[in-house]
This record gives structure tokens, C-alpha cells and sequence, in this order.
């Protein structure tokens, strides 16, 4: 049995990257670990019900307002600098820092603590004759696909080797030798993957790479009601972070104003302007349980969060993806191409296109069988057990 630890992770503020934080932090103080959150303050009655303590975490203008923003490297630097000693009071035997969260983890270094790195979404690691991360594209079928790919690998590379520039100069600020390699940010003791293999392409893995399937958590929720009957239900699951106007939902409403479908759909607590008519065969709710509702659906249309389409893959309903922003584009991508389900561009969104996406969705035997290979897989493979495995793996 692992001997219990004092146990770090920091986490970026956004739910996406806080979530599966929350996840292997309620993993391991079940295991018996004492265990530190730095992130956000507003997150605070979150870590505190999983049995973490709170560090909150230095929080920095970093975008044009009317006051002088710093530079994101500048406030990585003041970052260090105010998490170095918090960090040395809780006095952690390890440090898990969340992949965009590398104040914590250039600290961790600076004190000769290990350290892990914990990426909530597909690997964006970059390899050759595949799509560059983050643009949305598939694995090459053609000669002139490899084209394609590979005319694009030099302004990445200048893009990447810029990257590593500015990291090993960041590393220089706070007093550390640089590192001289891409992705040095991560660790090279131990980094976890939280997603499924049926969303990665196919690579070499490094050793201490490793997929562990997703890290879930989410805040508790009361039970919603259900439009009554039995024909398909379909949820409409928009960002927590994107879509300030609302436009899928919109589309969404009124595109699937029918009796083919009954409709569950939420806001997730975001503004919504002039609240569109709910239909007769559609329930609008703030919030809703994902873990409880999506095993009851049968598709599921969102904005392609990493997390919400890992709870769609699992729950064995089919993904329709309108991408927005961000990572969005490449989860969109790893859906299609894994006939895993439909990625719907937000150019061609319509509440006429978003209908014709969910019926295909909802007759294609194609989709339907992927998806419960990857819903057994997610459901045989325990994302937070796998993950508290390996960290414990590195006292042994």
C-alpha cells in the first residue's frame, strides 16, 4: 500500500481544466492523501467538498482593459514568485500542475519537488504526418494529403520553436537552466492524458506518456424534467465559456421544434438575452446533471468541450459538434474522423442544418456502433483510478 502523501495540483480556472482536477483530487483523498488546490478563489466551496484545501492562486490582467495588462510570460513570472511559498508552507511531496497551469509546476522545480503533468483533453503533441494540433484536420488518406501536411510543418515548427524560446527565457526569469526542447512545460517524469484512446490518432507513444481515460467530475444538480414520451431525446449542451449570444441553442430550438425528438435543453447558467420560445416537445433548464441525463439520450449537441463530448462518448449517446473556439475545432475533428458522430461548422449552423445533422446522427448505424465500442471502453477503464494509480506508481 502507497504510503499517504501531501499532494499539489494546480489547475487553470476554467471548468474544463478544473473539473478533472476536482476529479483526481476527490481520487486521492479517498486514497488517504493529504491533498492542495491552487486555482481560482471562486472555486473554493468545489475543492473544499472533494476534501482539498484551497491555495488560491495569483490572478493577473493579462488582456487589453483600461488598466496596464502584463504579458501571459510576465505574469507567469509574478506567479512563481507568489505560489513559490505557498507551495513550500503546504510542503507537497509531489506537484500536479494542469498543462496550462505552469506557475505552479516552474515552482515545484525551483524547490526539487517531482512533478506531473495532467492534459484534460487529446494529446497536443504534435507528430509527423498528422494534422498540426488545433486546426481542426484529419490524418492523411492521400499523397496529396501528406502534401498538405507536410507543407504546413515549417511555419509550425518556426511556431513551436518560438514556443520553446520563450519558455526557456521564462525559465531563466525564475532561475531555472533552460530546457531547450519543445513542450518543455511538461513533465518528464510522468504525464497524464485524460481522454480516450478512440478520440487520439494514431503515434508512438512516449514511456511516460499515458491515456487514462477522462477524469469527470461536476457540481451537484437537481433532477430535471424530461419531455414525456419515447422518442428519441436529444440534449442541447451549449459552452460554459463560448457562445455569449447563444446561437447554437437558438438554432437548436427551433430546428428541432418536432415530433421526432423530445428535446432537453440548458444555458448552463450563462446570460441569455431575450430567452428564446421553448417548444412543446423541449424542456429549457439552467442546469442540469450530464452524468445522470445523457445515458438517457440519444444524441447530444454541444460546442465540442472536451469534457462534454468524453460524458457523450461514455454515456453511448452520438456527438453533433458545432465548433466556436479553442480546442473545440480539434475535438470536433477527432469526433469525425473516429465516425464517432457529426461535426456541424458554426458557418453552415441553421436551425434546418442542425436538424439534418441530429436525424443523421440518429439513423446512421455507423455512428451508433463506434460509439458503444468507445462507451464500453470509457465505461471499463476508470479514469480517476488510473490516474491516482500511476501518481502513486511515482513514490514507489
Amino acid at each position: 500500500m502507497t504510503t499517504r502523501k501531501r499532494i499539489l495540483l494546480g489547475a487553470f480556472g476554467d471548468p474544463g481544466h478544473v473539473f478533472p482536477i476536482l476529479a483526481l483530487s476527490e481520487e486521492l483523498v479517498s486514497r488517504g492523501h493529504t491533498v492542495a488546490i491552487e486555482t481560482a478563489r471562486h472555486w473554493q466551496a468545489s475543492v473544499e467538498s472533494v476534501g482539498a484545501e484551497l491555495i488560491a492562486a495569483p490572478e493577473f490582467q493579462v488582456f487589453p482593459t483600461d488598466a496596464k495588462p502584463l504579458q501571459p510570460y510576465q505574469a507567469v513570472v509574478k506567479a512563481v514568485n507568489e505560489s513559490r511559498p505557498r507551495i513550500e508552507e503546504f510542503s507537497p511531496d509531489l506537484v500536479v500542475h494542469d498543462v496550462l497551469t505552469i506557475a505552479p509546476a516552474l515552482a515545484a522545480e525551483l524547490i526539487d519537488i517531482p512533478r506531473v503533468t495532467i492534459i484534460p483533453h487529446v494529446y497536443p503533441v504534435n507528430t509527423p504526418g498528422s494534422p498540426p494540433y488545433g486546426i481542426g484536420g484529419h490524418p492523411p488518406r492521400s499523397a496529396l494529403g501528406r502534401l498538405l501536411w507536410k507543407s504546413l510543418s515549417r511555419p509550425i515548427s518556426r511556431g513551436l520553436s518560438l514556443g520553446q524560446r520563450q519558455y526557456d527565457e521564462l525559465r531563466k526569469q525564475v532561475g531555472l537552466e533552460p530546457r531547450g526542447e519543445l513542450y518543455g512545460s511538461h513533465s518528464d517524469l510522468l504525464v497524464i492524458v485524460a481522454t480516450l484512446p478512440q478520440l487520439e490518432y494514431p503515434r508512438i507513444w512516449p514511456d511516460h506518456v499515458h491515456v487514462t481515460g477522462p477524469l469527470f467530475w461536476e457540481p451537484e444538480a437537481a433532477d430535471v424534467p424530461l419531455p414525456a414520451g419515447d422518442r428519441p431525446l436529444v440534449m442541447i449542451a451549449p459552452s460554459t465559456a463560448q457562445d455569449p449570444k447563444h446561437q447554437m441553442l437558438r438554432a437548436a430550438l427551433e430546428g428541432l421544434e418536432s415530433d421526432q425528438f423530445r428535446v432537453i435543453a440548458t444555458w448552463n447558467r450563462r446570460p441569455i438575452d431575450n430567452p428564446p420560445v421553448t417548444p412543446a416537445n423541449t424542456e429549457l433548464v439552467e442546469w442540469l446533471s450530464y452524468s445522470r441525463t445523457m445515458p438517457k439520450c440519444a444524441a447530444v449537441v454541444s460546442n465540442g468541450g472536451h469534457g462534454t463530448i468524453a460524458r457523450t462518448l461514455q454515456a453511448g449517446a452520438v456527438p453533433v459538434v458545432v465548433p466556436i473556439a479553442g480546442d473545440q475545432f480539434e475535438n470536433a475533428a477527432r469526433v469525425e474522423a473516429g465516425d464517432l458522430g457529426i461535426r456541424l461548422p458554426t458557418s453552415l449552423l441553421s436551425p434546418k442544418t442542425l436538424r439534418l445533422a441530429v436525424e443523421r446522427a440518429l439513423s446512421s448505424d455507423r455512428f451508433s456502433s463506434s460509439v458503444a465500442d468507445s462507451a464500453e471502453w470509457c465505461n471499463a477503464h476508470d479514469g480517476r483510478a488510473n490516474a491516482a494509480d500511476l501518481i502513486e506508481s511515482t513514490f514507489a
